[in-house]
């Protein structure tokens, strides 16, 4: 199994922490977000690589932070040839950009570089293995539908199937919200192709790709039960910063 670390962002909401550095490396405590997940990314058994994609922009700085690293497994950097905001590819437009790169065989495990949990990935794995053959996100219940709002909202069965998927809903039908974390299974990394085949859909959010997915196969969510951070405003990565770091 591989992972994939979606880093090509530009955080333009972050500016000006993230208008000259990228927001992976921005730091938790004393040290870079990107350092945290990959305690995480590790501990899994079967990985053999670790693979973060990012941009023109960074890949530089990237560089420069993987040179310091000690890790017993690969890590790979990949440059997605975007120079800003405006040309970007987006969550899911890199994620098929480096599966065409790489020529990705293997499962893949996806995790946004701005990602910060508290949980192992222990239980998320063992549940994603025995459903080998479908997709699993990873969920948390934030508790508000207010603040659901701002993310794509789930619903699922009594079997932990993903019936019903909203990205930033004005009414919220649950308290469940994706985290940016995804399993696929090998034999349904086709299903990337197929979606950027289907014109006049939306490749950023990736929301509206597990929208889509959910169509074709099924899909299961996994809930987290410990604390979760979306660093996408600066207030968010404070309270990561005085909370999480401690």
């Amino acid at each position: 199994m591989k992972a994939l670390i979606l880093a090509a962002g530009y955080a333009t909401r972050l500016y000006p922490l993230t208008r000259d550095y990228p927001k992976p490396l921005l730091k938790i405590g004393t040290r870079p977000i990107i350092n945290h997940i990959i305690d995480k990314l590790v501990e899994i058994d079967g990985l053999n690589e670790i693979i973060v994609v990012t941009n023109s922009k960074f890949i530089s700085v990237f560089r420069k932070w993987a040179a310091k690293l000690d890790l017993d497994i690969r890590l790979t950097l990949v440059d997605d040839k975007t120079k800003d905001h405006d040309d970007r590819l987006g969550a899911i437009g890199d994620m098929n950009f480096v599966i065409n790169k790489r020529r990705i065989k293997d499962d893949l495990l996806v995790v946004g570089g701005d990602n910060l949990f508290e949980d192992s990935l222990g239980e998320f794995m063992v549940f994603a293995r025995k459903r080998r053959k479908s997709p699993v996100i990873g969920i948390y219940n934030i508790k508000s539908k207010t603040n659901a709002t701002s993310y794509g909202v789930v619903k699922l069965d009594r079997k932990q199937r993903i019936v019903d998927f909203e990205e930033k809903p004005q009414r919220p039908k649950t308290t469940l919200i994706a985290m940016c974390l995804y399993y696929f299974p090998k034999d349904k990394l086709y299903l990337t192709k197929d979606y950027f085949e289907t014109k006049a859909l939306q490749y950023d959010a990736t929301g509206f790709y597990i929208n889509w997915l959910k169509t074709q196969c099924y899909v299961y969510g996994f809930t987290f039960k410990g604390r979760w951070y979306d660093i996408g405003h600066r207030k968010f990565y404070d309270e990561a910063n005085s909370k999480f770091a401690n």
